[in-house]
């Protein structure tokens, strides 16, 4: 099969978003007993403002003013679904019911947002990308289990219902989100497009960082700061332009595949410097997950 330079750039734009997400969690999760989950939120998207902005105004300008409402509503909306209510909605979960539970409840999510383009697109439901889609989410959950095996204590109430549907909750919010940034990026450029997301991205965060001020989060260390804001850079300001472009070309379903794969790239970091091992099931979850992106591109 002869892949078009679309499906190839939005790969290479896709698999290099998720190489500098799981790159930036990384650094998140080295200071993550110094600085608060809503706090590193906040600074990624007010990090990832700026310097966006210096790069559409520099190269896509004359692009901002001709969107139309419908456009800059639903680019306002895909980040509000995934990125803030989605996000938040996720740390609920795993504060009530751990990592080992609502991650791959919430990492289900490709699935959902395949049926969901099939649903409401008008996608072709092809057998062969869906099971691609489902061994791909079977990997990175393989791989996300070994990597928190040893960390944090799960929350003694167990399977709470409530965060149960939390992690359920999660996965139709990322869905969702995606499936509405396909659509608002279908007539603008990546990065005009993304300015526009982080630019609601960046004022939806300022009350809940202010709510979580106020209910005692303390100020981390100037160093930590300085951390973050490198990792929000890689993660955020510019991964996050890389998955809007990704989603551009090879739209929602396949580019979710992918840039859900972080935990793939994260495995070499853990080697490296955490000096972790691989462990066989995380080879099993390695191999899945290449073999389940690979079925989905190859059938885009």
């Amino acid at each position: 099969m002869q892949l078009s330079p679309d499906i190839i750039a939005g790969t290479v734009s896709g698999v290099l978003g998720a190489a500098f997400y799981a790159l930036s969690v990384a650094i998140y999760r080295r200071h993550a007993n110094q600085i608060e989950a809503i706090a590193v939120a906040s600074i990624k998207m007010w990090i990832a403002l700026p310097f966006t902005a210096i790069l559409a105004f520099i190269l896509f300008f004359p692009a901002l003013p001709t969107m139309s409402f419908m456009t800059v509503l639903l680019l306002g909306l895909s980040v509000l679904f995934g990125a803030v209510v989605g996000d938040t909605v996720y740390l609920v979960s795993q504060e009530r019911i751990g990592v080992s539970i609502a991650f791959p409840i919430s990492m289900s999510y490709p699935v959902l947002t395949y049926f969901l383009t099939v649903i409401f697109l008008g996608e072709a439901l092809i057998p062969v990308r869906l099971t691609g889609a489902v061994i791909a989410v079977a990997g990175v959950i393989l791989i996300s289990r070994e990597q928190d095996r040893g960390g944090d204590e799960e929350n003694p109430e167990g399977y709470d219902i409530l965060g149960i549907s939390f992690a359920f909750l999660t996965s139709v919010l990322y869905a969702v989100g995606a499936v509405v940034l396909q659509v608002g990026v279908t007539d603008v450029d990546p990065i005009s497009g993304n300015l526009v997301r982080v630019f609601f991205g960046s004022i939806a965060f300022i009350p809940l960082f202010a709510f979580a001020r106020r209910s005692g989060m303390t100020t981390p260390p100037r160093k930590v700061l300085k951390s973050i804001a490198i990792a929000a850079l890689i993660g955020m300001a510019i991964g996050s332009i890389l998955y809007v472009n990704a989603t551009k070309l090879l739209g929602a379903a396949t580019t979710s595949v992918i840039v859900s794969s972080a935990p793939l790239f994260a495995v070499p970091l853990s080697v490296k410097y955490l000096e972790e091992r691989v462990t066989p099931p995380m080879l099993v979850g390695i191999v899945l997950t290449i073999l389940g992106i690979a079925l989905v591109v190859l059938t885009s």
